[in-house]
């Protein structure tokens, strides 16, 4: 893997990890009403990441 893919997950990590560190009661509670959603709306919340995920590095590389 190229070195900008390893920055690229470790930049991913970090964000990630900020919700249980600073606010971890937040963050569960965000879990737990995300477990509740049905599966075609988990679905098209991911897609929506997906894209705008492929957006932002399309416009930034």
């Amino acid at each position: 893997m190229s070195n900008s893919i390893w920055m690229a997950l470790g930049l991913v990590l970090i964000v990630e990890g900020l919700g249980p560190l600073l606010a971890p009661n937040g963050w569960r509670a965000m879990v737990a009403q995300l477990s509740e959603q049905s599966d075609n709306h988990l679905r098209r919340m991911g897609g929506c990441l997906v894209v705008a995920g492929v957006v932002i590095a399309y416009v930034f590389a």
